[in-house]
């Protein structure tokens, strides 16, 4: 009999459902560079209504709206502040440097989640041997951090320091929902703190591609020019748009069953002496260490149950469950686990 193929390495990796498939088929589409696709409008209004901001921008993905975002906020031989597990910071090519010529102060937070008093400690004096702190970068919730999210008064007490400081805060909300749908928060009240945010279609929401920037009118004016600069102005897209469309509608509840699974993954992780530093599960990602001596193990353990997982150093494992995991699944991969006591 084939083995069922399980694949925890990302929440990227869904396809779309039969449903979304043909609520795509069915977009009415235009020439989105001549702001002529309704579908594209649509999903941007739609965003920019659930956040409570003016305007919205649809990218082709996460790492633009971040770069496009951090463009706007800063100017060539600013710095930037956010935490040293950033995706901003680890996974965007560089483009911190490249796109905008910024710096970076890295800070060191719980788990990724940086304070007030963390960034108050680390803005510049206004003194022309130091770039100029210009902006602040949160990502909520935290990949490198085990899907960690932030209690909503944390980001209150920024979104005051910030705003009383002429910087500017913007949001990495690639996994946003997941953190709203954990910590049950209200997305209008995160409009209200951040001069900008990105959100991921293609993460938890289950969408095959896009990523939304959310901010006022002026804002997403000036976003676009700089979208076109890094080649991301798109013709007919709304086919895309569409599935995001259909995301936003129909897999934002449903996240609370990922983070379900994911919980009971970490509790089993939990009573295996060869696993140490399991993070808060929090969300629907499950980050913990495996010991060295145990590796080759546990990387053999995987391949015979065929679970795919993606791995963050050399001890370092990834579980995230998704759209396509389901309790079946689950239960493969818990007795899987049950093997290495």
């Amino acid at each position: 009999m084939k083995k069922i193929q399980i694949d925890l390495r990302s929440d990227t990796i869904t396809l779309p459902t039969p449903e979304m498939l043909k609520y795509m088929f069915n977009a009415k589409v235009g020439d989105d560079v001549w702001e002529e696709d309704e579908t594209v409008k649509a999903l941007e209004n739609q965003l920019a209504s659930i956040f409570g901001k003016e305007s919205a921008l649809f990218c082709p993905s996460g790492t633009m709206t971040n770069q496009i975002a951090i463009r706007l906020h800063t100017q060539i031989g600013d710095e930037l502040v956010c935490d040293k597990l950033s995706h901003i910071y680890n996974y965007e090519g560089g483009g911190i440097a490249s796109n905008s010529g910024v710096s970076a102060r890295l800070l060191s937070g719980e788990c990724g989640r940086i304070t007030v008093d963390q960034i108050h400690q680390n803005i510049n004096p206004d003194d022309v041997h130091f770039p100029r702190t210009s902006l602040v970068c949160l990502e909520n919730t935290v990949n490198k951090g085990g899907g960690v999210c932030y209690d909503y008064s944390q980001i209150q007490d920024i979104s005051t320091y910030c705003h009383s400081n002429s910087l500017a805060l913007h949001l990495d909300g690639a996994r946003i929902f997941n953190a709203l749908i954990a910590k049950n928060d209200s997305a209008k009240n995160y409009g209200k703190l951040f001069d900008s945010i990105s959100v991921c279609l293609s993460k938890g929401l289950g969408a095959p591609v896009g990523s939304v920037l959310i901010g006022d009118l002026n804002f997403i004016k000036n976003a676009k020019r700089v979208r076109k600069s890094l080649g991301g102005g798109m013709r007919q897209v709304g086919y895309l748009a569409a599935a995001g469309q259909y995301a936003l509608d129909n897999h934002i509840t449903r996240l609370s069953d990922d983070h379900d699974r994911a919980k009971k993954i970490g509790d089993k992780l939990n009573t295996l002496s060869i696993v140490n530093n399991l993070r808060p599960v929090e969300t629907n990602i499950v980050l913990f260490d495996v010991h060295e001596s145990h590796l080759n193990r546990f990387k053999k353990l995987l391949n015979n149950y065929c679970i795919k997982a993606s791995f963050m150093g050399d001890q370092t494992v990834r579980f995230v469950t998704h759209l396509d995991f389901c309790d079946k699944k689950l239960s493969i991969v818990l007795n899987a686990l049950e093997e290495l006591n």
